[in-house]
């Protein structure tokens, strides 16, 4: 049922079980990210009967690698942690084979190659795809069975029900490289329901926004400043939105035109381009400078996206500027992280 490479469904698996041992009388607490897990493993036709193999296998292993150190209470400990993890997983995926399939069949109806590595592309799924913006969705190419990759949707819910994903290639990446150099106009992906909600902003709020972006982790933050445009439209307390789109240089701002087109439209969000690398006679600025440069940020939402380290220094960064840890929402762009959220 599952990829070649394990590596991921397992590393997820074991640290929900570490943490659930560790806080069993917490459990509740990490729910939703076992919901999600429990909802997404349906794409791979996981049911409640095979949980019971999956504990025993992995009770054996951690049986023979402890050794001496296995007793009798550490075993009850496991198989009372494991029950309850596959319990939420397993009631989360039989509430959700109610409403929704294990997956979408969706047709790409439009596919942008932006630069040699980075391709946007827009999907049409079927049946309707509902998301949160901020959220992602885990995607298959008909080239590369059974290997799922997340990726960030790139735009708030749309009368015509399509998406846009932004994909760069990564070295070695078979998927990434399917999506950017092979897939065609009129070719059909999978999607498996859409995941996290660390980059999810709660409607009604007012408050006003920061959001940085590095490379394609602009992609969510694109879908959240739709969102701030419908809630305007409808009425809502408005908002003032300051996007800070990072690149290495002008050819790597892939997305400059929508961006453009964006801060004309709608006079409460700036946007601000920052080139790293080959800022084309200004000065080189990552994000976070260029972020740092125009204000403090104390009594703003701050969300953030890019790689892993782009991220960590990042909220090294705000903090230290005074950006309240409790104000700082984060996600990687690459791989995607599920434990994304608050700081």
């Amino acid at each position: 049922m599952f990829p070649l490479s394990m590596a991921a469904q397992r590393d997820r698996l074991v640290s929900a079980l570490g943490a659930a041992v560790a806080h069993v009388d917490r459990i509740d607490e990490f729910a939703p990210r076992l919901e999600a897990l429990g909802r997404d493993h349906r794409k791979f036709g996981v049911t409640h009967e095979h949980f019971k193999p999956v504990g025993e296998a992995l009770f054996a292993t951690i049986r023979h690698f402890s050794g001496d150190r296995w007793t009798a209470d550490l075993a009850a400990d496991w198989a009372t942690a494991f029950d309850t993890i596959a319990g939420v997983m397993a009631r989360a995926a039989e509430d959700a084979a109610r409403g929704t399939p294990p997956w979408w069949h969706a047709e790409v109806v439009r596919h942008e190659q932006r630069a040699f590595d980075i391709a946007v592309l827009t999907l049409r799924p079927d049946p309707a795809y509902g998301f949160r913006p901020g959220q992602a969705v885990s995607v298959e190419c008909h080239l590369r069975p059974r290997m799922w990759r997340h990726y960030s949707v790139a735009n708030a819910p749309r009368a015509d029900g399509t998406i846009d994903l932004h994909v760069r290639q990564v070295p070695g990446g078979q998927v990434s490289t399917a999506l950017v150099n092979s897939v065609r106009v009129g070719d059909t992906l999978r999607l498996g329901p859409p995941v996290g909600g660390g980059l999810t902003l709660e409607p009604g709020t007012g408050r006003d926004l920061l959001l940085i972006g590095g490379g394609t982790g602009l992609a969510p933050l694109k879908a959240l400043v739709e969102q701030v445009a419908g809630e305007h439209a409808a009425g809502a307390p408005p908002r003032q939105v300051t996007l800070v789109a990072g690149a290495r240089s002008a050819r790597s701002l892939y997305d400059a035109e929508a961006l453009r087109g964006y801060a004309t439209s709608w006079p409460w969000l700036r946007v601000v381009p920052a080139l790293s690398e080959d800022p084309g006679g200004g000065e080189s600025l990552d994000a976070v400078d260029a972020a740092l440069r125009l204000d403090r940020w104390q009594s703003h939402e701050v969300f953030v996206c890019g790689t892993d380290e782009m991220v960590s220094e990042s909220v090294k960064r705000l903090v230290g500027a005074g950006v309240a840890e409790s104000d700082l929402r984060v996600e990687s762009a690459v791989g995607f992280v599920w434990e994304g959220g608050r700081v």
